[in-house]
């Protein structure tokens, strides 16, 4: 559905492609995390840590956004589509 020039199915598609994108490097993440930490790099392994951290935070408010382009789409009037 097209609301204000913007396809919400595509737009959702879009956010749900990014936080795939976001949850890769969070796994890499967290094996470096595992790696600097078994290898006793404490300094590095918790600033990994909290690397992870943030891409959790990340992906909480993409999952928030991809909810909103469906509210915000419901609720917009029905828009319809000519050929000029």
């Amino acid at each position: 559905m097209c609301t204000h020039g913007v396809n919400a199915n595509q737009l959702k598609g879009t956010i749900e492609q990014v936080d795939e994108a976001v949850a890769l490097c969070r796994r890499w993440t967290h094996r470096a995390y595992h790696s600097a930490d078994d290898g006793r790099l404490t300094r590095t392994a918790a600033s990994l840590q909290q690397a992870q951290g943030l891409l959790d935070e990340v992906r909480a408010l993409l999952d928030e956004a991809g909810e909103l382009v469906e509210k915000e789409s419901a609720l917009a009037p029905d828009v319809s589509v000519t050929a000029v």
